[in-house]
């Protein structure tokens, strides 16, 4: 059994019972950094054994994992923030496993675009999820893609690359599309800035930022 398991964002009062107890009866467990996970499961009274999973050895250990699998371990996949696979390491590994018909369960839990989304006041009965942004090639095009788009967008972006990304929005939607962005969620210095592009770029240019963001953006009329 595989299982995919949450973790908090920010709060730790986020944690689930139900994470805590898996984390301590599986066999392995897959963490994108070792060194942060060590401080969470740390917290927990957590001693399970960890194995770094992360965007430069996916490729090179699935295989290997799968085997475990196939043998009996249970193994669960955690990452920095959140859950496993929602722009994070995860996929490859659940395609295999669904290839390979190997059993695996995701417990609910902490994703962050959900709570940015519900508290956007734009429109969630219908969205697309975009994660993040190609840094390079394939930018423009995909923002070309999504210029007529009538779902509201959700995106996420680092605190070193948001002032170019809506600068980008603004080139791409217009400057009186709405647009919520939210950093920092569950911690102690959440924030959450709705508004036109304009405004809402304004704000944060000239700002030192930190943390994950999360961008809402309305979708076209």
């Amino acid at each position: 059994m595989l299982y995919f398991v949450p973790t908090p964002i920010g709060n730790l009062e986020d944690m689930t019972f139900r994470a805590v107890d898996v984390l301590k009866e599986v066999d392995l467990i897959l963490c994108e950094d070792t060194r942060v996970s060590g401080k969470l499961l740390k917290h927990f009274e957590i001693d399970t054994p960890m194995l770094a999973y992360h965007q430069h050895n996916e490729h090179k250990l699935t295989e290997n994992i799968t085997d475990k699998l196939n043998q009996g371990s249970l193994i669960a996949i955690i990452t920095d923030a959140g859950t496993p696979a929602i722009s994070d390491p995860g996929f490859l590994l659940a395609r295999a496993c669904a290839d390979q018909q190997i059993e695996m369960t995701c417990l609910p839990g902490a994703t962050a675009f959900v709570p940015a989304l519900v508290t956007s006041g734009l429109p969630n009965d219908k969205f697309v999820f975009e994660g993040f942004l190609p840094p390079k090639k394939g930018r423009q095009k995909r923002l070309l893609a999504l210029k007529d788009e009538y779902r509201t967008m959700v995106f996420y972006e680092s605190p070193y690359k948001l002032i170019k990304t809506l600068y980008n929005f603004k080139a791409h939607f217009g400057c009186e599309r709405q647009i919520s962005v939210s950093r920092e969620i569950s911690k102690l210095y959440e924030e959450t800035k709705r508004g036109p592009i304009t405004t809402v770029l304004n704000y944060f240019e000239g700002k030192k930022l930190k943390g994950e963001f999360v961008i809402i953006v309305e979708g076209k009329s």
